[in-house]
């Protein structure tokens, strides 16, 4: 069977694929450093969601209905294949725990960081909190986001970004109250 050439592109695809390319070129930093922190700090598991992100949100343009801003859009993909790979990840540790397979200790721990103490400290306690609170906490105070934007990549309802926000900052100073004399009660 002869092997099939892909169609060619009209000049509508080649134009949309350059001004992908584009956004990717502008938000690659930005949409890594929000897959690490979502995904607990692993560079190299970060690198693997953010480009996977990419690739699903361009392959999913022609749905894109421009209901939001594009990066808004993106960046929901982004969270979701975040999430999928951190379960994917929880299955496979508590499988390999459960018939007592060694891992490679390298992808089960974070990766080399400039402060690898307070990096794993912090990343440790991110853990700790369920998937809607660490979503909401990294979006919020990680990277800035506002609570409407939050919401609106999450779908969620601002009084419940509100709600999972007000938890996980109530579970981080308490997971890093050594950390810190406000965290600690600073009115001995």
């Amino acid at each position: 069977m002869p092997a099939t050439t892909p169609a060619p592109m009209s000049r509508t695809d080649a134009e949309i694929a350059s001004r992908f390319g584009s956004f990717v070129d502008s938000h690659r930093d930005k949409a890594v450093r929000l897959a690490w922190r979502l995904v607990g700090g692993d560079d190299a598991l970060a690198e693997d969601v953010a480009q996977e992100a990419f690739l699903k949100a361009f392959r999913a343009l022609p749905r894109f209905r421009g209901d939001a801003e594009l990066s808004t859009w993106f960046y929901r993909v982004l969270v979701h294949q975040a999430h999928s790979s951190t379960r994917k990840r929880a299955t496979r540790r508590r499988l390999m725990q459960l018939f007592h397979i060694r891992g490679d200790a390298q992808s089960e721990t974070t990766a080399a960081i400039p402060d690898p103490g307070l990096q794993r400290r912090i990343g440790l306690a991110l853990m700790q909190l369920t998937r809607a609170q660490r979503e909401v906490f990294v979006l919020v105070h990680m990277e800035g986001r506002s609570v409407s934007v939050t919401a609106q990549l999450l779908r969620k309802a601002p009084g419940t970004v509100k709600s999972h926000l007000h938890r996980a900052l109530k579970k981080m100073c308490r997971e890093l109250r050594d950390l810190s004399p406000v965290m600690n009660g600073a009115k001995r």
